[in-house]
């Protein structure tokens, strides 16, 4: 029998922002391939387009599991469950698959400037934390 120790009001902080931060991430996902308007597609320059345009379809079902994954994991983490650990690994895979394939693979550098590798630096530092997080929550006895 195992025993499951109160989390901390941090936990629970924690836990929402994640939430939030991978709602966030969702809604991007939906944005990028299911609401992509005229207006939203001025707003780039030619070879950003472009660029955008010829992504391999593969990167959106990865960039998917990423947010997708992070969503689940959140819920699992408020739910105090020990699946989030593994869950938030999975996330955590997809989006180096993604943001990897996205900064060297498809040279965003070259298209969006230098500022395009300081959000998937962001995001990949936020899933090492929750990844981690989450395996700490678990080895403290506050997942079941």
């Amino acid at each position: 029998m195992t025993t499951i120790t109160k989390p901390n009001t941090g936990f629970w902080i924690i836990s929402v922002i994640a939430l939030l931060w991978n709602l966030i991430g969702v809604y991007f996902w939906l944005s990028e391939h299911f609401l992509m308007t005229e207006e939203m597609k001025a707003m780039y320059t030619p070879e950003q387009l472009e660029l955008v345009n010829n992504a391999p379809a593969w990167g959106m079902y990865v960039y998917g599991i990423a947010v997708f994954g992070g969503v689940l994991a959140s819920i699992l983490l408020l739910m105090k469950k020990k699946l989030s650990v593994p869950i938030f690994l999975i996330s955590l895979v997809a989006i180096l698959i993604q943001m990897g394939y996205w900064i060297f693979g498809m040279n965003a550098i070259d298209a969006f400037g230098p500022e395009a590798i300081v959000m998937p630096l962001i995001v990949i530092a936020i899933a090492i934390f929750l990844y981690f997080y989450s395996k700490g929550a678990k080895m403290k006895g506050w997942l079941s």
